[in-house]
């Protein structure tokens, strides 16, 4: 038979105030990487220029979460690449399968050829 231990006299957390998850300061950003420059003979068109601006805007704004929807063809990958290279910041892309993931993978390589980009496929069947 398992023994059970019983603890006892445990400090009990402070509870009157409100927490407050510790939230450590982002440092600066320090001009020793490769800048995000794209290469590509595409200039943004159409609604490209307003959408660019707007994400851009709102991320500086501080928002954290954003969606840009568009139809299969639209322009939504080349529109992002904008966004990060005029943010100068590294992102995260989530693709919903394999394919479009590779996709991604090489239109984001072609878009930076002098950055890291990195592609990671699970093969969980969830």
């Amino acid at each position: 038979m398992a023994e059970l231990v019983i603890r006892r006299g445990l400090e009990e957390p402070d509870t009157a105030g409100s927490f407050v998850p510790h939230k450590p300061q982002r440092p600066e950003k320090t001009d020793g990487g490769k800048a995000f420059r794209i290469v590509s003979d595409y200039e943004p068109a159409g609604d490209q220029p307003q959408a660019i601006a707007e994400l851009v805007g709102a991320a500086k704004e501080g928002e954290r979460t954003q969606v840009l929807l568009g139809v299969t063809g639209s322009g939504k990958t080349f529109t992002m690449a904008k966004v990060i290279e005029e943010l100068q910041r590294p992102a995260l892309v989530l693709a919903p399968n394999k394919i479009l993931a590779a996709q991604l993978y090489g239109e984001f390589k072609d878009f930076f050829p002098d950055n890291a980009v990195e592609y990671f496929v699970s093969y969980y069947d969830y």
